[in-house]
């Protein structure tokens, strides 16, 4: 291999010549050429914004994905500029395993029944999970990295190119003060004698040496201050480009945020229609296990009351009742006509309802979260539906969507 000896010994100089002047700064004996107001603010804006950027995409990926191994095993595959593979969301795990289970149990049993709707709404879940991290991947990590290994990057070797330029530069005035105070030394009339007139000749040699010095010593600053200058305008549009950044950044922002809103939504979504599901069910379930367990409980404990008639003081329960005074016996056959029914003289109480529930048929009452109602039992009723009553409107609503007050 051939090296050129004179730029090798170009570049060594040029750095020891930055050195000594970076080394006599820090020490105070030296000085330096400071950048204007304006591009100190556009210097520290770019900092703010490139630490701040870091700072979020990290704290984004943990939010995406809080296992720290899947986010090192993501940022190797997408260094090696491979395809990350598939990752199975928790929700659909989950939903994998109460399938599974579900099975064993056997399908058709009220906990095997309750166990796949359960599942199948993890599954949905899980997969509105990975639509989210896609989706916040695309519109808001991806800028991100792009900027701080693209643009930031462009920034950072173009100031450390003007960092050198001013070193250049603050190491030419240097060597230019240095030269005009030698050369006016050496241009001072001597004070020698007649008796040795060689100092004379030594002087004014010196002096036109030192004259030669301060004409190169001004014509290298000028080389480096226009080089300087070019470097600084540079440096200073890419620094006001900054600004351009934060508008793409909150543009992203927005992004990010309405695919936050619509993950949310469906998860609420989804969690509201299972709590449904299971509202209309839990009856029929858990009137399917007492008829078992009272086939093969004792005498006594089948004659103990239910542990949900203690939610509400409501009339003693009668198996068969033909004729219920003022109740009619549609009633106790398990169809309501809201029209028929009266309230009982005591057993009333104030309810709020907790969720939105809509009414399945005529017989149900629609709520709304948060408001009022009066509900009551009537003999005869599924113990997890209650009468309700608001204004003029009246119907069925479910234990489970109500806070019962004193």
């Amino acid at each position: 291999m051939e090296f050129n000896v004179k730029k090798l010994a170009s570049d060594a100089g040029v750095f020891f010549s930055r050195a000594m002047q970076f080394t006599e700064e820090k020490l105070g004996q030296a000085e330096k050429t400071e950048l204007d107001a304006h591009f100190e603010n556009l210097l520290a804006r770019a900092d703010c914004t490139k630490n701040w950027t870091e700072k979020i995409l990290r704290q984004t990926e943990v939010l995406l994905q809080p296992n720290p191994s899947a986010r090192v095993e993501e940022f190797l595959y997408e260094k090696l500029d491979r395809k990350v593979p598939s990752r199975v969301t928790n929700g659909e795990l989950l939903a994998q395993y109460m399938t599974e289970a579900a099975n064993d149990f056997g399908p058709g049993t009220p906990y095997g029944k309750t166990l796949i709707k359960v599942g199948e709404t993890q599954r949905r879940l899980g997969a509105a999970e990975r639509e989210f991290i896609r989706s916040a991947s695309i519109s808001f990590l991806t800028p991100l990295r792009n900027f701080l290994e693209g643009d930031w990057r462009t920034i950072s070797k173009e100031r450390r190119i003007l960092q050198n330029r001013r070193l250049d530069l603050d190491a030419c005035k240097a060597r230019l003060k240095k030269a005009k105070a030698a050369e006016a030394k050496a241009a001072a009339v001597p004070d020698f004698q007649e008796t040795r007139p060689r100092n004379y000749v030594l002087s004014a040699s010196a002096s036109a040496l030192w004259s030669d010095e301060v004409e190169k010593a001004e014509h290298e600053l000028r080389l480096t201050q226009t080089e300087f200058d070019r470097q600084a305008e540079v440096t200073r549009l890419l620094l006001e480009g900054i600004s351009s950044t934060h508008v793409n950044h909150l543009r992203c922002l927005h992004e990010f945020v309405e695919s936050q809103t619509n993950y949310y939504a469906q998860c609420y979504q989804f969690m509201l229609d299972l709590q449904k599901q299971l509202g209309s069910s839990k009856g029929e379930i858990f009137s399917g296990t007492f008829v078992g367990n009272a086939e093969s409980a004792s005498p006594a404990a089948a004659a103990s009351p239910p542990v949900a008639a203690a939610t509400l003081p409501a009339v003693p329960t009668i198996p068969v009742v033909p004729t219920i005074v003022g109740v009619p016996n549609t009633v106790a056959e398990g169809v309501l006509n809201p029209n028929e029914v009266k309230p009982p003289a005591s057993g009333t109480r104030r309810a709020r309802v907790l969720y939105d529930y809509e009414a399945a048929d005529s017989t149900e009452l629609a709520l709304l979260a948060d408001e009022m109602i009066t509900v009551y039992s009537l003999p005869g009723m599924d113990p997890d539906w209650l009468i309700g009553e608001r204004g003029n409107q009246k119907g069925k609503v479910p234990v489970t969507y109500l806070e019962l007050l004193s």
